[in-house]
């Protein structure tokens, strides 16, 4: 396993790490408000390496199938954690949940199709703009609420707003690249 895939492989075992941090709730450190900002630090940290293990894999050549896997599996599973505990948190609406995973479900899908019919889709810039959007809109939400107070709505959900517009604009575009293999043209 090479150095990127490592890191990768960090991101996906720093999910649980970051979950127990946000979600972890002993009676007496229940109300400290230190517990948001380890959670938001660990979720930026993981976050990082996303793009840490992408710019070492393209400028070393060392781009492989099994990083092409992981790097998308270990976003999904960063950013999925992180919505459904948001939901637990009461700081999103599940609908709004639902309505992501269920685009990255349907593009995964979609992607295993078109690959057994020899037709690979690539992630395209929309794709790495909703990536980015997300993850944006999770690290704001997962910031104390307080830290925003003056302003008349909550950025952090207007960014989640947003990153669901790109996800569904991405998902679209995904379905109208990969109507070939889907048609069996």
């Amino acid at each position: 396993m090479n150095g990127p895939n490592r890191i990768t492989l960090a991101r996906i075992l720093l999910t649980p790490i970051f979950l127990a941090a946000l979600l972890w709730r002993p009676e007496e450190t229940a109300h400290l408000p230190g517990r948001a900002y380890w959670a938001a630090g660990i979720f930026f940290l993981a976050a990082a390496t996303d793009v840490w293990d992408g710019y070492l894999a393209r400028s070393r050549g060392l781009i492989t199938v099994l990083g092409k896997f992981l790097d998308p599996l270990a976003d999904k599973l960063l950013v999925s954690a992180a919505l459904i505990a948001l939901v637990q948190l009461q700081r999103v609406e599940a609908w709004l949940v639902w309505l992501i995973l269920a685009r990255e479900f349907a593009v995964t899908g979609l992607r295993a199709v078109a690959a057994a019919a020899g037709t690979v889709i690539a992630a395209s810039n929309l794709g790495k703009a909703k990536t980015v959007s997300q993850t944006l809109a999770v690290f704001v939400l997962l910031l104390p609420p307080v830290l925003f107070y003056p302003l008349p709505a909550d950025p952090g959900l207007i960014l989640l707003y947003a990153a669901a517009v790109l996800t569904l604009w991405s998902g679209a575009d995904y379905i109208w690249r990969a109507r070939g293999a889907l048609t069996g043209r």
